[in-house]
């Protein structure tokens, strides 16, 4: 799935645990008649897919959506949803400027980045 918006929250990574790191962000969608703020997660070695944007930037972003159930320790099953981003593109308001030539570069690394990285996640 992918969504196009404006960045507009950008959060700096979080150390979970000795394994995990995530970073999470947020877009503004202004497709509808109201605005919808998204929030999204980078896991990994993906979290520094972000550092090339800063807020107000519009990007599209790639993600898939998960869901877990959970049990809790009263034996009440939860159920919690996260949208994982793992590639995004900057997304260029002007035709190929030369203020928009250097993005354009960082885009590149960050799918090439984003490809190498979801190699292994393939189910074929």
């Amino acid at each position: 799935m992918d969504i196009t918006g404006t960045l507009k929250i950008k959060n700096e990574e979080v150390k979970v645990s000795e394994k995990f790191r995530k970073r999470e962000f947020v877009i503004t969608d202004n497709s509808s008649q109201y605005p919808q703020f998204i929030q999204f997660q980078l896991t990994q070695d993906r979290c520094s897919l972000l550092d090339s944007y800063k807020p107000g930037d519009e990007i599209k972003v790639y993600f898939n959506l998960r869901g877990r159930e959970w049990k809790n320790p009263q034996g009440e099953i939860k159920y919690f949803n996260s949208l994982e981003a793992w590639r995004l593109e900057g997304v260029s308001s002007q035709n190929n400027s030369s203020a928009n030539s250097s993005s354009g570069s960082a885009d590149a690394k960050t799918v090439t980045a984003a490809l190498d990285a979801q190699a292994d996640d393939l189910p074929f």
